[in-house]
């Protein structure tokens, strides 16, 4: 799970997000967020920022990656939101945000990569995370928590080195679970390869071609929790 996208094609990687399914609707199902304080860990370009900076009070974006809030920036200033917003380059175990100061936190396919089972110290770097969110987040706060269930896949097959972190978030940490379908929407099938190759590689590439998809099928899972 390598980082070099996210440092150094990060406007090839919004372009091939946008082209999968508004999310504002899922997370205010869980917790509306207009007018609270809201921390979107690992914001990355701004998939879950973009839809909650029109009626959230307050944003705190934060990732390891400086290009990626590069471009979330750019997306909030051209849309000139209001609210009181910032970017903040974090790791995920060492918020700089003030204690019981958030309502909702917000993360997408995001924390995985501290908490596969290929990262040494996985188990530890989750503990960390959650302990972080429980700090900074106020009395009845919330958490929202979107991962991967499998991209190329019309119902859930998560990748195996990240089940063990599932398992966890619901039976350690009390998270409830469902999940749903974002696929993404190409105007054709070299379209849809041209835009997902240099971030999922062959197997997906072989996948598109073999089932002509300009629609490219992906599940993503959604834990949530409510202090």
């Amino acid at each position: 799970m390598s980082n070099n996208v996210y440092l150094n094609q990060s406007e090839l990687y919004d372009a091939m997000i946008s082209r999968q399914p508004n999310l504002a609707d899922i997370i205010n199902e869980i917790r509306p967020f207009k007018y609270l304080d809201v921390l979107d860990l690992g914001a990355g370009s701004g998939r879950l920022s973009t839809v909650i900076a029109p009626l959230a009070k307050s944003l705190i974006c934060t990732d390891i990656s400086r290009p990626m809030l590069e471009v979330l920036e750019k997306k909030l200033m051209s849309n000139n939101y209001s609210l009181n917003w910032k970017t903040v380059v974090s790791d995920h175990r060492e918020l700089p945000v003030p204690e019981a100061s958030i309502d909702l936190v917000v993360s997408g396919w995001s924390i995985s990569y501290l908490t596969n089972t290929y990262e040494s110290g996985w188990e530890q770097n989750l503990d960390l995370i959650i302990t972080e969110l429980q700090r900074v987040l106020k009395p009845n706060g919330s958490i929202i928590i979107f991962e991967t269930m499998g991209t190329g896949y019309e119902t859930p097959n998560p990748p195996e080195f990240l089940t063990s972190y599932y398992a966890l978030l619901q039976d350690k940490y009390g998270f409830d679970h469902r999940w749903v379908r974002t696929d993404y929407i190409f105007e054709s099938v070299d379209d849809a390869i041209k835009n997902t190759e240099f971030f999922f590689g062959q197997e997906l590439i072989d996948k598109i071609i073999q089932n002509q998809w300009s629609i490219v099928p992906e599940c993503a899972g959604i834990w949530w929790k409510h202090l």
